[in-house]
């Protein structure tokens, strides 16, 4: 039946395999389309002096330019601020932005097109990092501050206390398919735009508004994508809207396909961050005080930064309670592309704060990291079990992750195993780490908490099945196939899931937030059970019966429950149900409830529910070369009553690996000029199969049903990214191992820890260490 509850295969893994899986630049290229090239900046600030495109024009296979003349609308992509211009006319902001675009018959054409364009500029001062935008007071926003308690007084009165900074930088999204859309122009002035895109709707009004048209006249199409994690949700629509422009400008088809280098240096990151501390805490490493200013580096245009901000404030708390807290939070503004969306949302980068001090209490304190992390958990009811923005944590299992994990990893006796290991090799040192995770479940905007689906059945039976959410390789579709089975009652083979399009669900939300399974998975739910109640009443007559509601929708029959004998095939009730002219079609609609937010006060519940994890990693570190190999990992995470545990066994699995690439070997560099220099497979590294440890082992935890949450399961797509954090632990273990049994105050260590920064942390341990020389930033 593949139901709810099952290991069911995703449902296109045979098309992903064989390769007929089609993406949005897969189709059948219609008649005559057309294809854009971008002509790019060589400075990361400078003002435009003049475009010349003419000599493009002497390029056989060239059709036009688009240059910001050919804005028909709003020449800008802004999704929250309109401050993204979409083709530049007096500065250039980052090195790489689009000029202008070449269309050609051909990509080759476009290209050869592209570099006839003679553009010239005024080189101007860039801002290049966080620290050169708190220089120069280059913000996007006013500073935010959230607060509980009194933290500036608990800091005077603290035992001990700690200052510091904690630096991380970005992170590339590198999903295998590149940003692409299709655009087909009817004869009456409407487009159907085929975009790579997390959220259709707002891509159809992006689209709209660029071409000075009603959204109406947009449909946006997204059949699948070959990776997203947050990098389509807002930064998709500027190569929609793009082509949208070419299709309109010369009345054919268009398409837009990204090379890896262009789609590395023209889309934004995840948001590098600065983070600056001071903490109070007791002897036994209890935290009394934290003021905290965190710091992101949102590029030159909004796009969402706000919200990501707002995460990561709303997560540096992680799993632990602090007493009197006080959290501030800036969005600096750089002369470099425009950071976006990406899986955990901030989140990440405020517990990576937080794990840093924690870390550093407990090397003061000369105490065990994971003892001083239990000692600060959230526990108990009431203030204890409350987090610094007013939400209680109902249904808190941080501790019982914790546990379960220790116990299916051994922690105490491979600790035990590793310290002997560490006396014997003088050379390699291995390190062993667990860390928590905490994560809030819904989209910050509470507006965006909706979803909408739409079932249709037809006579013989086979139903087809549309919803909002958009399927990005995660199993999105898998999962609602399974939720429509289970409603209806019938086997899964009945369904053919629709591509996500605004023409048959509007309004919809990004698929995003981790969200994608609860909010769709109840506005089909909805749907289905509409359809049953109409099922219902004509199975009865059917039976010369009176109870439709006493009617059972199970293995594609329908019969009423205390006449089971009495039973009609699934598929002949749908006929009957035509016959009788009744609908077989129902739309289903969902909002989370109970969710609200205070701007003003920084307090509310903005989270439906939190997800939480437990992941033990054990590392060896060479000490010649600064490399690691990461040798064994333990999870346990918490998934509700999962809707699919194949499925969700996949997204912890690469979540984690994702995380540890962007703690470990993932690094955006820029040069003094501001230019990307590693916007390439060959210069930027990610995680390969022979960083995956043979021995990767993950438990769901078990009996953990999520009450009000569609069948009891839990979101999973981001929460467990963040468990990465032990493999940095377990890497800064090893370290410290590197002092030969001598307490080091303090290991720092960059993020990502590459080798380099590796090789860096073990000599400054090791000088620690010959030198005896004490953290001098602890004070009682």
């Amino acid at each position: 039946m593949g139901s709810v509850g099952e290991r069911r295969s995703h449902e296109s893994a045979v098309g992903h395999v064989s390769g007929k899986a089609t993406y949005t630049d897969d189709q059948r290229p219609p008649i005559g389309m057309v294809s854009l090239y971008p002509v790019l900046s060589p400075h990361a600030h400078a003002r435009i002096t003049k475009i010349d495109v003419a000599a493009a024009y002497e390029v056989a296979g060239v059709v036009t330019v688009l240059t910001a003349e050919d804005v028909p609308g709003e020449n800008d992509t802004g999704v929250i601020v309109r401050d993204e211009i979409l083709l530049p006319t007096e500065e250039i902001h980052y090195w790489g932005q689009a000029v202008v675009w070449v269309v050609g018959e051909t990509e080759d054409a476009a290209r050869e097109g592209a570099a006839r364009v003679i553009v010239e500029y005024e080189p101007l001062v860039p801002i290049l990092s966080i620290r050169e935008a708190i220089a120069a007071d280059s913000f996007h926003v006013p500073l935010q501050v959230f607060r509980r308690g009194e933290a500036a007084t608990a800091l005077e009165s603290a035992d001990y206390s700690l200052s510091g900074e904690v630096e991380m930088n970005g992170q590339d999204h590198f999903y295998l398919e590149t940003q692409a859309s299709w655009v087909i122009p009817d004869t009456e002035g409407n487009y159907h735009v085929y975009a790579s895109t997390q959220h259709p709707t707002e891509t159809q009004v992006v689209v709209a508004r660029v071409l000075g048209i009603a959204t109406n006249q947009v449909i946006v199409t997204c059949l699948r994508m070959g990776g997203g994690f947050g990098g389509k949700e807002s930064q998709a629509n500027p190569y929609a809207a793009l082509a949208a422009m070419a299709a309109r400008k010369t009345g054919r088809p268009a398409r837009v396909r990204l090379q890896r280098h262009h789609d590395m240096i023209l889309t934004g990151k995840r948001h590098g961050f600065l983070g600056r501390y001071q903490v109070g805490f007791a002897a036994d490493g209890k935290i009394t005080a934290l003021a905290v200013e965190l710091y992101s580096d949102g590029g030159w245009s909004m796009d969402l930064s706000p919200p990501v901000l707002m995460r990561a404030m709303l997560h540096v708390d992680n799993a632990y309670y602090i007493p009197h807290i006080e959290v501030k939070g800036r969005i600096a503004k750089t002369n470099r592309v425009s950071n976006t969306a990406f899986r955990g949302f901030g989140g990440p980068q405020g517990m990576i704060v937080i794990e840093d001090i924690v870390d550093r209490i407990a090397r003061t304190l000369n105490l065990p990291p994971h003892r001083v992390r239990e000692r600060n958990f959230y526990h108990g009811s009431g203030e204890t079990n409350t987090t610094h923005y007013g939400q209680e944590i109902f249904d808190n299992r941080i501790d019982r992750v914790w546990t379960e994990v220790k116990t299916n990893a051994r922690f105490e006796e491979r600790r035990q195993a590793i310290a002997e290991f560490n006396r014997e090799h003088p050379y390699c040192k291995r390190g062993l780490a667990i860390t928590p995770v905490k994560f809030g479940i819904s989209f910050n905007k509470t507006q965006y908490n909706q979803a909408g689906a739409l079932v249709l059945i037809y006579t013989d039976g086979s139903i087809q099945l549309n919803h909002g959410g958009t399927e990005m390789g995660q199993g999105l579709h898998t999962k609602m196939l399974q939720v429509a089975a289970k409603t209806l009652g019938v086997s899964i083979e009945r369904f053919r899931v629709m591509p996500t399009s605004t023409d048959k669900v509007p309004n919809t939300s990004a698929t995003a937030a981790s969200s994608g399974s609860d909010l769709n998975g109840q506005a089909v739910k909805d749907a289905c059970e509409t359809l049953k109640s109409r099922l219902a009443i004509v199975a009865a007559r059917m039976l010369n019966l009176d109870s439709p509601e006493a009617f059972v929708f199970e293995d594609d029959w329908i019969y009423c429950k205390t006449y089971p004998s009495y039973r009609l095939s699934f598929s002949e009730v749908a006929q009957q149900a035509y016959n009788e002219r009744v609908s077989l079609a129902a739309t289903g609609f969902y909002r989370t409830p109970n969710i609200y937010w205070d701007s003003k006060t920084a307090k509310g519940r903005p989270f439906y529910y939190f997800a939480f994890g437990a992941a033990v990693s054990e590392v060896e570190v060479d000490g010649f070369t600064g490399t690691f190999k990461l040798r064994q990992v333990d999870i346990v995470h918490d998934v509700g009553e999962s809707l699919n545990p194949l499925v969700d066994q996949g997204q912890i699995e690469g979540a984690f690996v994702q995380g540890m690439g962007w703690l470990t070997m993932e690094e955006l560099v820029w040069d003094p000029q501001g230019q990307l220099r590693t916007y390439a497979p060959s210069t930027y590294k990610i995680p390969t199969i022979s960083e995956v440890p043979e021995h990767f082992q993950i438990h769901l935890l078990e009996r953990a049903p999520q009450e009000g949450v569609i069948y009891g399961s839990k979101a999973v797509g981001e929460p467990p990214f963040m468990l990465a954090m032990s493999v940095r632990e377990a890497i800064r273990e090893a370290v410290a191992a590197f002092a030969h049994g001598q307490p080091v105050p303090y290991v720092p260590l960059a993020a990502p820890a590459t080798p380099e920064a590796t090789l860096w942390a073990i000599e400054r341990v090791r000088a620690a260490a010959s030198e005896s020389v004490e953290q001098p930033l602890l004070t009682s």
